[in-house]
C-alpha cells in the first residue's frame, strides 16, 4: 500500500479530451472530474458479511460443506450428527473472515493517513489547510520543500529564479538523481502574489487521464493567449519537492485519474498452482464421490429387489425400491464425504502459516545494517515460491545501489587503485581491514570518499604533469553543479551519478570543481584557486558518446579536453599515442575484466587563430535552419581529433552485496531472470554485465530498438531464427484445457547456445500488441536474459501478465519502487525491498526483505521446503482419507447397501480431529530432505519444483490408485481373519463390533506407519506427534468403550467391551501387523527400485550426504570476478547532456563562497574504513536508507540552445 493508494479505476464515461478552468470549481465539477480520494479497501462495516460470505463460497469447496450440510440436517438420509460438519465450516469460514477484516482494516488505516494529509489551497484569496481528499481539479494549491505532490498539477511559479523546481522522481522511475521543472514565465511572473493567483482564471485544454509518464500535451489560454504545454510544465503525483522553498500549481488529474494511479495495476487475488489444481482435483473427487454414491444405490436397489423383499414380514417398509435408493445415494453422499474433508483445508492453512513464520524468524534473512528483517506478508502462497521459473526484477535499487564509485585508474600507462605486497609483489584483497589513503592535507576533501592505493595521492603530491592533467580534465570536462551553503561544505548535484563520481575523485585527490557561471569554470588546482574561461562544451549524445569542452586556463593557454567511450577516443588519438594506447587498453581490459565501467581521457592544446575561426563556422552552423544538427557533428568531429591520451577511468556502479552470486544460484536453478527497468538502454547493458546477467561468451546478444511495428517484428524474427533457424511458425502452441477452457501455451523451444535480448521502451509498445505478443514471448524465451528498459511501470505489468498468460510457469516481480507495484502485483509472487525508494513496493508485496541476495534463500530454502511440503501433505492426505473412506464402500457390498458405517461413529468423528491430525501437520511443519546449507549448495534440487514432479494430476492419480489397494488390504485381511473365528473363550469372534474395532486398528496403525516412511527428517517433535497420535488412539479407544461412558449415553457408546475383549487376542495383533505390512510393501518396493534404477536428483544429493562424513557446506561468500573484454562508458547511459544550458547563462542560484586554499601537506595514520569505497549517490545519499540525509540543492536546468559564447 503506498501513500498515494492503489485503486486506478472509475466508472465514469471514457473522457477525450480534459476542460479546466483555474479557481472554478462550479465550472470544474459541471465534468465530474474525479476527487483526490483514493479508495483502496474491499468492505466496508455493512458489505463485509455479505461480500466476504460470497468470495469464500466461491471456493468450491466450502459450497460443497455448506450443501453437505443442508443435507444432514434432513433425519431421513443422515447417519451422522450434522454438528461433525457445521463446526469445522464455521471455523474455516470464521478464521478467513478475521484475516480478510484484518488485512481490510489495514487498508482503511492506509486511506485514511493518505487522504487526511494537508496541504494549502487557494481558495477566495486565501491560503486554507486542506486535506488532500479534499482537493480538487481546477484548485490551486502551494506545496513546500520536501512535500509530496498531492496530484499531477501545472507548475504556475515557484520560489527559484527563472521560475524552476526540483523535484525527486524515484517513486515514479526509480531514478534517484534530481530533476527540473520551468513554469511558463505568463504564471511564474504571479510568484507568491495570492491575489494575482487568485485571480488567474487561465483555461487549460489538456489529454485526458493516461498512464504515460513520460508524455503530456495540452495547452494553456490566458489572456486571449494560447500557451503549449508538455512534460516539462507538470508535477507528477508521487514525486517529492527538493530544495525549492515553495511552488503553486494548478490540480489537472486527481486521485485514481493520476498518472501514477493509472499505472499502478489492478489487485488481484492471488492463488497458487496447487489451489488451482486442487480445485481440478476436487471436481474430479466429486465425480468420483457420485460414481460410488450411484453405484451403491443401484446396488441398494437390486438387493432390496432381490434380498430385502423377504425382510417385509419383520422390517415393514412403505417406500418402493427406487425411493430406497434414491434415499441411500444421499446417505452415501454424507458418509463418503471424507474423500474432501473440511480439515484438509484447515490444516492447509496452519501449514501456510507455520512456514510463514519460519520466513520472518530467519535471521539469515535479517539485513542488520537497516535492522529489517524477512517479512511474508502474505501466508497463502508460500508453497509458490518453490515452482518459480520467471523472475522479473527491476534494476535501480534492487539489483544496483544507484552509488557509483572511483575505483581504479590508468594515467599515462600505469594503474593506480590495486594494493600491492611490498614484499612479496602479490596483489592485496581490499578488505575493511586494509588502511585507506588519508585525504587530511585537503580540507574540502569528501569524508565519505575511500581509495587505498597510496601512490596515487602520492604521485599527485610529487606533482607529476601527467597525474595533475588526468585530474585536471575530470575538475573541467563536465556539467556537474555546485553548490556550497557553508564554507567548505561542497555538494555536487549531477545529470548522472557516474559523473559525480568522477568529479568527487579529482576533488579528493586536489583538484576540486568550486562554482561554474556561463563563461568560466573555477577549481582549486593543490589550494590554489584557478578560473578557467568556458569557451565551448560540445555535449554529449548517444551517437557521440563522447563529451569535450574547451577551455583557456590563466595563462592564457587554450585546450580541448576530451573523455568518452574507449572505442570512439582511440580513432581520435594523434598517431604518436600508439604504445602508450596499448598500455592503456590492457589496464581498461582488466578493469572491464572485473566489471568495471570504463572511460578514456584525452586532450588537445588549441591555436588561437585556428579556434577563432573554428568558432565563427560553428555560430553559423548553429543558426542555420537546414541540417544543422549534421554541420555541428562535422564540425565537432573536426576539432576532436589528433587528441593526446591521458589515461582512463574506472567506475564500479555498486551491485546490491551478493548480486551477481544470488544470479548465477538462480540461474543454476533454471530460473530465468528479466530486467525491466525505467534506465537508459546502456545503464541497463552495463548492470547486465556487470551482475553476469549478460556474458561475453553468449553467442549473441540482440538488440531491439527500432520505433515502427514492422521494423520490430523483423528484428524479433532475425533474432529468432538465428537462435532457432528450423523453428516452425504455429507448432509452438499447444492447448491446454482447464476446466472446460482451451488457452494456448507457449511451449519451450530448444535452442543452442546462449543468447540475450535487450529491448527498449518504444520498441516494447509495438511488441506487446496482441498481433506481435507471441512474436516477443517465443523470442524471449529463447533466451538466457531479457532486458527491457525504458519501460513504463504498466509496461512491466504488461510483460509479467504475457509470460502468465502463455507460459505454464510460475512468475515472480521484485522492486523497491512505486514504479514496480503494477509489476509486483501483476505477479504471481510479489516481493519488495526496502530500500531507498520508499516503502510502496513492499507495502503492495507479498514477501519482503533488505536485499536482493536474500531471494535465493526465500527461493531455494523456504520455497522449496514449502512446495516440498506441501505435496507431501497433500499426497499423505488424500492417501489416508481416500484409504477410510474406501473401506466404507468395499463394506457396503455386505452390509446390503444400507448405508450401515464401517467404524464406531466416535473413531469416524475422531480420525481426523486427533488420531491423524498431528503427525502429518508435524511431517509437514518439520520435514526436510536436505538441510538449508544442501539447499543452497545444490540448487538443481529446485527444478522438480518447477516441473510440478511432487504433486501433479499424475502423483494424484497414484495416491488414488495406492488408497484403493490399501482399502482392500484394510477391509479383506481383517475380513477373512475374523471370518468364522472364536476367541480364546470360545465364544464368535466374527461380530461386528469386534470386526470395525480391528479394522480401525489397522487403519490407524497402516497410516502411521506410510507417514514414517514419508517423513525424511525425523525430529522430537515428530516422534511426539507419531506415537502420541498412536497412545491417544488406543488410550480414547479403551475410554469410549467403557461401561460407564454406556451407560451414561447408550447410543453414542454402544461399543461396550469390544476393546477389552478383542484387543487381548493374539491373532488380531497379528492381523495388524500383516495388514500394515501387506500396505506398505509395494511402497518400500517401488520406492527402492526407482532410487535404483531412475534415481531423482533428491535421491542422488541424499545418498550423497548420507555418505559424507562431515557436516554439510558453509554457503560460499566468493566475488565473481569477470573476464571480460567488453568496456562500458560510464555517463554515456544518459540522456544528452546539459552543455548548452550551461552556457546559456540560465541557472545558478546561489555564488560559490571563496576558498583559502589547502591546509598544510601531511600524513596521518590510516584507520579502519567501514567499507571499500565511498560512493557518489545522485542526490547526496548515505548508502544506509534509514539514515536522515539533508536535502541538497541540483542546480541543473532545462536546457535551451543558445549559440553565442
Amino acid at each position: 500500500m503506498s501513500f498515494f493508494g492503489l485503486d486506478c479505476t472509475r466508472n465514469r464515461e471514457r473522457e477525450v479530451e480534459r476542460k479546466i478552468r483555474a479557481n472554478d470549481r462550479e465550472y470544474n465539477s459541471s465534468f465530474r472530474y474525479a476527487t483526490n480520494s483514493i479508495k483502496t479497501s474491499k468492505y466496508n462495516p455493512f458489505t463485509f458479511l455479505p461480500l466476504n460470505l460470497f468470495e469464500q463460497f466461491q471456493r468450491i469447496a466450502n459450497a460443497y460443506f455448506l450443501f453437505l450440510l443442508t443435507l444432514q440436517v434432513i433425519p431421513a438420509i443422515s447417519s451422522l450428527p450434522w454438528f461433525t460438519t457445521v463446526f469445522p465450516l464455521v471455523l474455516v469460514l470464521t478464521v478467513t473472515a478475521a484475516k480478510d477484516a484484518i488485512d481490510d482494516i489495514n487498508r482503511h488505516r492506509s486511506d485514511r493517513q493518505v487522504n487526511n494529509r494537508k496541504v494549502n489551497v487557494l481558495i477566495n484569496g486565501k491560503l486554507i489547510s486542506e486535506k488532500w481528499m479534499n482537493v480538487q481539479v481546477g484548485d490551486i494549491i502551494k506545496l513546500e520543500n520536501n512535500q509530496f505532490v498531492t496530484a499531477d498539477l501545472l507548475l504556475l511559479s515557484s520560489s527559484e529564479p527563472l521560475h524552476l523546481i526540483y523535484i525527486e522522481t524515484a517513486e515514479l522511475d526509480g531514478e534517484t538523481n534530481l530533476k527540473v521543472k520551468q513554469a511558463l514565465t505568463v504564471t511564474g511572473d504571479m510568484g507568491d502574489n495570492l491575489e494575482a493567483l487568485a485571480a488567474f482564471n487561465g483555461e487549460v485544454c489538456c489529454e485526458p487521464p493516461n498512464n504515460r509518464l513520460d508524455r503530456f500535451t495540452g495547452t494553456l489560454t490566458f489572456d486571449t493567449q494560447k500557451y503549449s504545454l508538455d512534460n516539462e510544465r507538470v508535477l507528477l503525483r508521487g514525486c517529492t519537492l527538493r530544495n525549492t522553498d515553495w511552488c503553486f500549481g494548478l490540480v489537472l488529474f486527481a486521485g485514481p485519474e493520476t498518472k501514477l494511479m493509472q499505472n499502478c495495476g489492478k489487485s488481484t487475488f492471488k492463488r497458487t498452482s496447487i489451489d488451482r489444481l486442487m480445485n481440478v482435483l476436487v471436481l474430479f473427487i466429486f465425480g468420483l464421490l457420485a460414481l460410488m454414491c450411484i453405484i451403491l444405490a443401484v446396488g441398494n436397489g437390486i438387493w432390496e429387489h432381490q434380498t430385502g423383499s423377504k425382510f417385509n414380514a419383520f422390517l415393514p417398509r412403505k417406500e418402493n425400491i427406487a425411493f430406497s435408493a434414491f434415499l441411500t445415494f444421499w446417505s452415501y453422499i454424507i458418509i463418503l464425504n471424507t474423500v474432501v474433508p473440511i480439515s484438509l483445508y484447515v490444516s492447509m492453512e496452519v501449514i501456510r502459516l507455520g512456514n510463514s513464520y519460519y520466513i520472518n524468524w530467519d535471521r539469515n534473512m535479517y539485513d542488520a545494517r537497516t535492522d529489517t528483517p524477512a517479512e511474508a506478508r502474505t501466508t497463502t502462497l508460500n508453497e509458490e515460491l518453490g515452482q518459480i521459473k520467471y523472475i522479473f526484477s527491476d534494476k535501480t535499487g534492487t539489483l544496483t545501489q544507484n552509488i557509483m564509485t572511483f575505483n581504479k585508474c590508468s594515467i599515462n600507462g600505469k594503474s593506480y587503485g590495486d594494493v600491492i605486497d611490498h614484499y612479496s609483489g602479490q596483489r592485496v584483497e581490499i578488505t575493511e581491514e586494509l588502511a585507506r589513503v588519508d585525504f587530511s592535507f585537503n580540507r574540502l576533501a569528501d569524508p565519505k570518499f575511500l581509495f587505498y592505493d597510496h601512490s596515487l595521492v602520492e604521485a599527485v603530491k610529487l606533482e607529476l604533469p601527467d597525474v595533475h592533467a588526468f585530474f585536471r580534465l575530470l575538475a573541467l570536462c563536465h556539467t556537474v553543479m555546485a553548490e556550497e551553503k557553508k564554507e567548505g561544505e561542497l555538494v555536487y548535484q549531477a545529470q548522472s551519478p557516474d559523473e559525480g563520481a568522477l568529479v568527487t575523485a579529482a576533488r579528493n585527490f586536489g583538484f576540486v570543481f568550486r562554482s561554474r557561471s556561463p563563461e568560466t569554470v573555477t577549481i582549486e588546482e593543490m589550494g590554489i584557486q584557478r578560473s578557467y574561461e568556458l569557451l565551448a562544451i560540445l555535449d554529449f549524445d548517444n551517437v557521440r558518446k563522447r563529451m569535450s569542452v574547451i577551455v583557456r586556463n590563466p595563462e592564457g593557454k587554450l585546450s580541448l579536453y576530451c573523455k568518452g567511450a574507449d572505442t570512439i577516443i582511440y580513432e581520435r588519438l594523434h598517431p604518436s599515442c600508439n604504445k602508450l594506447m596499448k598500455v592503456t587498453t590492457e589496464h581498461l581490459n582488466e578493469f572491464a575484466g572485473e566489471g568495471l565501467r570504463t572511460l578514456v581521457l584525452a586532450y588537445k592544446d588549441l591555436d588561437e587563430e585556428y579556434f577563432s575561426e573554428w568558432k565563427q563556422r560553428h555560430h553559423e552552423s548553429s543558426v542555420a535552419m537546414d541540417e544543422r544538427e549534421e554541420k555541428l557533428d562535422k564540425l565537432y568531429e573536426e576539432i576532436e581529433k589528433d587528441m593526446m591520451l591521458i589515461g582512463a577511468t574506472a567506475i564500479e556502479d555498486k551491485l546490491q552485496d551478493g548480486v551477481a552470486q544470488t544470479i548465477e544460484q538462480l540461474a543454476k536453478a533454471e530460473i530465468k531472470i528479466w530486467v525491466l527497468t525505467g534506465d537508459k538502454q546502456e545503464t541497463a547493458e552495463n548492470i547486465g554485465y556487470s551482475c553476469s546477467l549478460l556474458r561475453e561468451e553468449m553467442n549473441d546478444v540482440f538488440i531491439v530498438t527500432s520505433n515502427s511495428p514492422e521494423e520490430v517484428r523483423q528484428e524479433l524474427r532475425d533474432a529468432r531464427l538465428k537462435m532457432c533457424p528450423d523453428t516452425e511458425q504455429d507448432q509452438f502452441l499447444i492447448p491446454e484445457i482447464i476446466l472446460g477452457n482451451t488457452p494456448k501455451v507457449v511451449q519451450d523451444e530448444n535452442v543452442n547456445g546462449d543468447y540475450g535480448l535487450v529491448i527498449n521502451g518504444h520498441s516494447l509498445a509495438f511488441a506487446l500488441e496482441s498481433n506481435m505478443e507471441l512474436e516477443l514471448l517465443r523470442t524471449a524465451c529463447m533466451c538466457k536474459t531479457v532486458i527491457c528498459c525504458r519501460v513504463t511501470p504498466l509496461q512491466k505489468a504488461q510483460v509479467v501478465e504475457l509470460v502468465k498468460k502463455y507460459k505454464k510457469a510460475v512468475t515472480l516481480a521484485i522492486g523497491d519502487g512505486a514504479n514496480d507495484v503494477s509489476m509486483i502485483k501483476a505477479a504471481h509472487i510479489g516481493v519488495g525491498i526496502s530500500g531507498q525508494e520508499g516503502m510502496q513496493a513492499v507495502l503492495s508485496s507479498d514477501f519482503s526483505f533488505a536485499q536482493f541476495r536474500f531471494l535465493q534463500r526465500l527461493l531455494l530454502v523456504h520455497g522449496r521446503w514449502s512446495y516440498l511440503r506441501m505435496c507431501k501433505f497433500l499426497r499423505y492426505f488424500f492417501y489416508k482419507n481416500f484409504t477410510f473412506t474406501f473401506v466404507h464402500f468395499w463394506y457396503a457390498f455386505f452390509c446390503g447397501f444400507s448405508a450401515q458405517t464401517v467404524y464406531d461413529e466416535g473413531f469416524i468423528t475422531l480420525y481426523n480431529l486427533v488420531y491423524t491430525a498431528l503427525p502429518v501437520l508435524g511431517m509437514s511443519l518439520f520435514d526436510q530432505d536436505v538441510n538449508d546449507r544442501w539447499s543452497l549448495e545444490i540448487p538443481q534440487l529446485y527444478v522438480p519444483g518447477q516441473l510440478s514432479q511432487y504433486f501433479s494430476k499424475r502423483a494424484f492419480m497414484m495416491c488414488a490408485l495406492h488408497s484403493c489397494y490399501s482399502s482392500l488390504v484394510l477391509f479383506f485381511v481383517p475380513y477373512a481373519a475374523t471370518y468364522d473365528t472364536a476367541r480364546d473363550d470360545g465364544r464368535d469372534g466374527a461380530d461386528y463390533q469386534s470386526f470395525a474395532l480391528i479394522t480401525q486398528t489397522c487403519l490407524t496403525v497402516t497410516v502411521c506407519v506410510q507417514l514414517g516412511l514419508d517423513l525424511s527428517y525425523w525430529t522430537v517433535v515428530n516422534h511426539l506427534y507419531v506415537w502420541g497420535s498412536l497412545g491417544m488412539f488406543f488410550l480414547l479407544t479403551f475410554t469410549m468403550y467403557t461401561d460407564g461412558l454406556f451407560r451414561l449415553r447408550p447410543s453414542s457408546f454402544a461399543f461396550v467391551g469390544t476393546a477389552r475383549n478383542c484387543l487381548n487376542q493374539p491373532n488380531v495383533w497379528l492381523t495388524v501387523a500383516l495388514t500394515a505390512l501387506l500396505c506398505v510393501l509395494p511402497v518400500v518396493a517401488y520406492r527402492f527400485f526407482s532410487s535404483q534404477i531412475y534415481p531423482t536428483i533428491n535421491d542422488k544429493v541424499r545418498y550423497k550426504v548420507c555418505k559424507m562424513k562431515e557436516p554439510a557446506p558453509r554457503p560460499r561468500h566468493t566475488r565473481l570476478i569477470r573476464r571480460s573484454t567488453r568496456r562500458s562508458g560510464y555517463a554515456f547511459s544518459h540522456a544528452q547532456g546539459y552543455g548548452d544550458l550551461v552556457t546559456s547563462r540560465r541557472f545558478l542560484r546561489r555564488p560559490a563562497l571563496v576558498s583559502t586554499g589547502f591546509t598544510p601537506t601531511g600524513r596521518s595514520p590510516g584507520f579502519k574504513p567501514t567499507g571499500r569505497s565511498a560512493g557518489y549517490s545522485p542526490v547526496g545519499r548515505e548508502q544506509n536508507p534509514k539514515q536522515k540525509v539533508e536535502p541538497t540543492s541540483l542546480q541543473m536546468f532545462r536546457a535551451v540552445k543558445d549559440s553565442s559564447y
